[in-house]
């Protein structure tokens, strides 16, 4: 492995594992494609993409970076379909979820220790929870105010001594009132969850309660996917390239650990293979490692961050607000093993990498910056998304000598650190 992260990159294998998102892989090369054009207008470069012919879906990149030419094979490795089907719940589970998932995390301390590291992406994990709260009050007092509205003229009939009309308009005011609160509330609610590509609430409950509702164990379907996802890189370790790339985006990043991993464990490293690589980003590691079933994922990341078969690099950036920026994952989860060696912690460092103008314009859309790492920067430092996933260098070569941000987070901050059994 060593001599392979010598060679000068000609020819690379790309794999990346896209976080919760319910949306068909094809916005990604979109992206790819739309991004490295940008890029390469600025850094003066060439670069472009191809369609990708197979089984799988992906693209192909031919480049020409620092004066090599290179190519580089992209394949998403999809779960878009378990999320979908995460996501196919009615308005009423969802709000099961709810209270679930608060239960989940502030009855385990979770949510406690997670505030101790980064505020951030904890608000972001609270955000649905306060926005589905207020579409249900908002239903509520809509349907309040339709239910007098349909059932006043009751109250306009004129009563008799014997109350017997008394109680007749009374049982027309609520036989109108209630009908009208029901079928408002859910028009109301129907009508939020319809627009919820503008509010996030529902996509953001279901992705937390994912997690959450296995305590931070791997569900079954998602452990058989993460199965071929290992086969899949275990095959390209034998094709004639230069270096594998993994790279994990969001929660993405750990799913990509277990799955390296396990492929370690299982002896799917060729000692004389391809440099094997690993790249996270936006990493929201804490959110699942500090559940108290988490034991796979705490046994992966002790065991991953002393391996000498990979070079790991973690990318985050503190205005990433869905982030846990610069948090070492290893460390914060308490799992960190005597002779850690990864991950190398870096920061995309926004507010220095974008300029005045481009931070201005995206500060305030935290998804959109959740996603700046598969981005171009008009104002590149140490970090280039395209460089590394088409450039000349192995990721080892790129940043060897670097050290951690001065800025990283290595303080144990997890209740829960018990791990598998190996």
């Amino acid at each position: 492995m060593d001599q392979a992260s010598e060679t000068q990159v000609k020819r690379r294998r790309v794999f990346y594992i896209p976080g919760y998102d319910p949306i068909h892989p094809r916005r990604y090369r979109e992206l790819y494609r739309t991004e490295s054009a940008a890029q390469s207008e600025i850094s003066g470069y060439d670069i472009g993409i191809s369609p990708l012919s197979g089984e799988h879906y992906g693209w192909q990149v031919q480049a020409t970076i620092e004066g090599i030419a290179t190519t580089a094979e992209v394949e998403v490795l999809v779960w878009s379909d378990i999320v979908r089907t995460s996501m196919a719940s009615s308005i009423p589970a969802t709000y099961l979820q709810l209270v679930r998932t608060t239960y989940t995390y502030i009855a385990s301390g979770t949510l406690r220790r997670l505030m101790w590291l980064r505020k951030g992406p904890v608000i972001a994990a609270l955000y649905p929870v306060g926005m589905l709260l207020a579409q249900l009050l908002t239903a509520i007092v809509l349907g309040r105010l339709a239910g007098r509205l349909v059932s006043s003229p009751a109250g306009l009939i004129p009563l008799r001594d014997d109350g017997a009309m008394f109680t007749a308009a009374r049982l027309l005011e609520g036989a109108l009132y209630y009908p009208a609160l029901v079928a408002v509330c859910v028009v109301v609610l129907r009508t939020f969850k319809k627009y919820d590509n503008k509010f996030f609430a529902y996509y953001l409950m279901h992705d937390y309660a994912y997690s959450a509702h296995w305590n931070g164990s791997t569900p079954p379907e998602l452990e058989a996917r993460m199965t071929e996802f290992r086969a899949a890189i275990a095959g390209a370790l034998h094709d004639e390239v230069d270096e594998v790339l993994v790279v994990g985006h969001s929660s993405g990043a750990h799913l990509a650990v277990s799955v390296l991993a396990d492929l370690i464990r299982g002896g799917g490293v060729p000692q004389h293979g391809p440099a094997l690589a690993f790249l996270s980003l936006g990493q929201v590691v804490p959110m699942v490692s500090f559940l108290p079933k988490a034991d796979r994922l705490r046994a992966d990341l002790r065991f991953l961050s002393t391996r000498d078969e990979l070079t790991w690099v973690d990318v985050t950036a503190p205005g990433d607000g869905c982030a846990f920026a610069l948090c070492d994952p290893v460390a914060v989860s308490g799992v960190a093993p005597r002779g850690q060696k990864w991950p190398l912690v870096m920061s995309a460092a926004f507010t220095k990498t974008l300029s005045p103008a481009r931070w201005k314009a995206l500060r305030w859309k935290f998804f959109r910056l959740h996603f700046q790492y598969l981005c171009a920067f008009d104002r590149v430092e140490s970090y280039d998304y395209f460089r590394i996933t088409a450039g000349p260098m192995t990721l080892a070569q790129r940043y060897r000598g670097r050290t951690s941000s001065k800025s990283r987070i290595d303080l144990p901050a997890s209740k829960y650190t018990s791990v598998q059994a190996e």
